[in-house]
């Protein structure tokens, strides 16, 4: 049986430090949905003094961004207490029908599955390229089929490309060996976005590597509660990256770079693997940081007016901050302009927009008056889940003619020497 962490929660002395950094406290204005307002649901709960019933809908509704730790002036770790609770909650509530459709066939069946993702992937391209996405969609017929929140998710889905045979590039030197981590749903719906990104590592001397026997990182898992599976996939990771070495692991995913690093937390009880988890999560880095460390040969300029949408758990759990600003403000002939509010989660989370579509679009609309006020033509990104859910913010504020979203690699790749801008 899981317990909550009671002892972590005597690190909140209740100041409200947090609520302003809070995403749902912002948009809920409820004690119980801030971070203060849970930590001290679950020091209750701990003691007896509530039920778990009580606990339920402030976790459920709490999107992890963990902007909240940021803040904090104690350092309380968050984190830690809302994974005790998620644990706790998934072990006392038995999950309805579709939650277990989802959680056996996509958590545990397709994310973990590189076969089934590439099943999936042609299917995508097949459904794309054959006009029956155009028909379904000039039909209307998709927001009768579908809950609101996929039905719009459809509608922002990126063009799936056919994958073609990467051209070999010359790159300066070799500076450093590195393994690509790919992502399950990142190398399905943004495949392009990998290739770019190993081609940019090659333009800046790295000798890059993708290993076939990489999973899923086990995020999805980890926020619903199903730490069995996200362990699981954790320890097929570490095997499948010790087998060479390498000087760093590299993702170009917010959310996926901050569940391998913190691998070493997630098995912090497993003598076995402990020591092994925590060597891996060394190891990792986001693209930005070689990328900026090393310098890209800027061939093009982009005149354009840029705003960015920083992942959360690329700016709260990796404290990478710097590196993808200075990649930005060093792009030839852009124009960076920093919005108000820019730190605060858009309300994607993970698969939170998908099951919460309500909570997250009020989280999304909060945000776009501030980019309006910018006046951007570009929108970068740095997370596959923040790049749809940001799109579908542009769509609904009707500023899709004007702003085009773009993950930091697409922009990065349409103005580098020697990388094709149409992977």
């Amino acid at each position: 049986m899981a317990k909550l962490a009671y002892e972590e929660t005597f690190d909140c002395v209740q100041c409200g430090y947090c609520l302003p950094a809070c995403p749902t406290y912002q948009t809920m204005e409820k004690e119980t949905h801030s971070p203060r307002g849970r930590i001290n649901l679950v020091k209750m709960a701990a003691e007896g003094k509530i039920s778990t019933d009580e606990l339920k809908e402030p976790i459920d509704l709490c999107l992890g961004c963990r902007a909240c730790e940021t803040a904090c002036p104690t350092n309380v770790q968050y984190g830690r207490i809302l994974e005790s609770a998620k644990e706790v909650l998934a072990e006392s509530y038995p999950s309805s029908l579709t939650q277990r459709m989802v959680e056996k066939t996509v958590f545990k069946g397709l994310l973990p599955s590189t076969q089934m993702l590439r099943v999936i992937e042609f299917g995508l391209q097949a459904y794309q390229k054959s006009g029956v996405q155009t028909l379904v969609q000039k039909s209307g017929i998709l927001p009768k089929l579908l809950p609101q929140g996929m039905a719009e998710f459809e509608a922002m889905m990126p063009t799936i490309k056919r994958r073609k045979q990467k051209k070999p590039l010359t790159a300066p030197s070799t500076s450093y060996r590195v393994a690509y981590f790919t992502g399950c749903l990142m190398d399905t719906m943004f495949g392009s976005i990998n290739e770019q990104a190993i081609a940019l590592l090659e333009r800046v001397g790295c000798d890059v590597h993708v290993i076939p026997s990489q999973s899923c990182c086990g995020a999805l898992q980890h926020h619903a509660g199903d730490i069995g599976t996200a362990k699981m996939l954790a320890k097929k990771n570490i095997a499948a990256f010790e087998e060479e070495h390498y000087d760093y692991i590299v993702s170009s995913i917010g959310g996926c770079g901050a569940m391998l690093m913190e691998y070493g937390e997630l098995l912090r009880h497993e003598s076995d693997w402990h020591k092994r988890a925590e060597q891996f999560a060394r190891k990792h880095v986001d693209v930005s940081i070689i990328l900026e460390k090393n310098g890209l040969p800027f061939s093009g300029e982009m005149n354009k007016t840029a705003v960015y949408q920083p992942s959360c758990h690329m700016t709260h759990v990796q404290k990478n901050t710097a590196a993808p600003l200075a990649l930005i403000q060093s792009i030839p002939g852009l124009t960076y302009v920093e919005v108000d509010k820019q730190e605060m989660c858009c309300g994607s989370a993970g698969i939170y927009n998908l099951l919460h579509y309500e909570e997250a679009t009020a989280i999304v609309d909060k945000k776009m008056p501030h980019v309006q006020k910018a006046k951007p033509d570009l929108l970068i990104t740095t997370n596959p889940g923040c790049h749809l859910q940001m799109k579908i913010g542009v769509q609904r504020a009707g500023l899709a003619e004007k702003i085009e979203v773009k993950h930091l690699v697409e922009v990065l790749a349409e103005v580098t020497e020697g990388v094709r801008k149409d992977v």
